[in-house]
């Protein structure tokens, strides 16, 4: 899901091709949102593999590290908006 979408913003900042400084937040959002995903699939397989023995945090580490990706995944959503918004606007309301 975040390839498609970081596919999609990367095809709408040629489209509406944006300024240097959008590509680079655009670009530091995306790369934001696929490390974290990369963080949390890394640290789930150890909690897998240490939750015979520390059974009670391995829910609460899972829940954190998803509500990581989660927030990174807004806060993306966001930047999207704020540098897509006005130009999706334009382009719908001529």
């Amino acid at each position: 899901m975040q390839f498609t979408a970081a596919f999609i913003a990367i095809g709408a900042a040629f489209f509406f091709k944006i300024s240097a400084v959008e590509w680079l937040v655009l670009i530091l959002a995306i790369s934001l949102v696929i490390l974290m995903e990369i963080i949390n699939s890394a640290i789930e397989r150890v909690t897998d593999v240490l939750k015979p023995r520390i059974n009670s945090y391995v829910k609460e580490i899972k829940d954190i590290m998803a509500a990581a990706v989660m927030l990174s995944s807004i806060t993306s959503a966001i930047i999207g908006l704020i540098i897509f918004g006005p130009r999706l606007f334009k382009l719908l309301y001529k």
